[in-house]
């Protein structure tokens, strides 16, 4: 396998819009000249007041049904506890079948705020990590293989087969902040997501030789996988409203040990509050200035990241997808970022 060519996506931002209306969206974004759109599959949003969480599996089946090119997929959805992993193998299957080459199943080990409201004990990270790893096993065989009997640690299959499955498998990708996931990705996924706005050492030091590490482990480089970075940005020709639409996600500035053990939107909403613009903007790229977009967004392609999704914090989705389409998107590609 090659490197992968530069794309640049959109993130359809389910915690904060109703279904039919996030639909909208995607529509647009195809027609604005974005490459992929993707959707976090969240039981529950970041806050309370104006929250939403629609199910990512029928979103994705009508927004296929809506395009005709752009990649879709999950960023990210839990193949581990909602959901049994030959649920999901069956569901991103179909979603294959029907777009086929245009899908990608995007993982992660989960969060408590979408999991422990259904009465699970949330686990800790070693359990996670080795639940999505046995999922991603029988995900796999349940797309290879006839009759598949499982017998894991946490899973089982007695002589499952999933009837339609597209000629060519739906690509995996699997999201992390650590290295150990990073690593699993490097292994066994066909893409790698993470998120921007984090020191540049998380990514050059840490994530990259860590993807590299587990490549390697099965004879490939990094080259051999599509690199996403879901990009934070906040653009406007108004400075005041391209910093203060941040506030709505102020609780991606939460710190680790300020929102772990948090399941509960209205607490999520009340501690994201009380952060102050200055902290709630520092996930983000905040400008007026489209080049000063291009050049923070091309230190990621610089390092190596090459599908870049963007997620605007914003009400106005519409004008956000216009003004970027027209004036930071060109500019990327004519500087061939992409």
């Amino acid at each position: 396998m090659g490197r992968h060519p530069l794309r640049l996506g959109y993130k359809a931002s389910a915690e904060q819009f109703a279904p039919a209306e996030l639909l909208a969206f995607g529509v647009e974004a195809e027609q604005a000249g974005f490459d992929s759109v993707f959707i976090s599959d969240h039981l529950q949003p970041w806050r309370h007041t104006g929250g939403h969480s629609p199910a990512a599996l029928p979103w994705l089946g009508a927004l296929g049904a809506r395009t005709e090119r752009i990649v879709i997929g999950t960023s990210v959805l839990t193949p581990t506890f909602r959901y049994h992993p030959a649920v999901i193998a069956q569901a991103f299957a179909t979603l294959g079948c029907m777009f086929p080459g245009r899908v990608v199943l995007g993982v992660g080990s989960g969060e408590s705020l979408n999991e422990a409201p259904l009465g699970l004990e949330w686990p800790d990270g070693k359990e996670r990590f080795a639940r999505l790893k046995e999922a991603l096993t029988l995900i796999d065989q349940l797309w290879s293989e006839d009759r598949v009997n499982f017998d894991g640690k946490f899973y089982t299959t007695t002589n499952a087969t999933i009837y339609d499955r597209p000629d060519e498998k739906v690509p995996v990708y699997i999201a992390a902040s650590g290295p150990a996931a990073t690593r699993l990705a490097g292994r066994v996924g066909d893409g790698f997501i993470t998120t921007s706005g984090k020191p540049q050492t998380l990514y050059t030091d840490t994530l990259l030789p860590a993807l590299n590490e587990g490549a390697q482990k099965v004879g490939r480089t990094v080259g051999d996988l599509d690199l996403l970075m879901e990009m934070k940005v906040s653009f406007d020709h108004d400075g005041e409203r391209a910093l203060n639409d941040t506030h709505y996600w102020g609780a991606l500035a939460l710190s680790s040990d300020e929102k772990t053990g948090v399941e509960d939107p209205i607490e999520m909403e009340r501690l994201a509050d009380a952060l102050p613009v200055e902290r709630t903007k520092s996930r983000w790229i905040v400008s007026t200035d489209a080049d000063e977009h291009v050049e923070k967004i091309s230190q990621y392609a610089d390092w190596g990241f090459n599908h870049l999704v963007f997620h605007a914090p914003g009400p106005d989705q519409p004008r956000f997808l216009k003004l970027y389409g027209e004036e930071v998107l060109p500019r990327l590609r004519a500087k061939g970022i992409a």
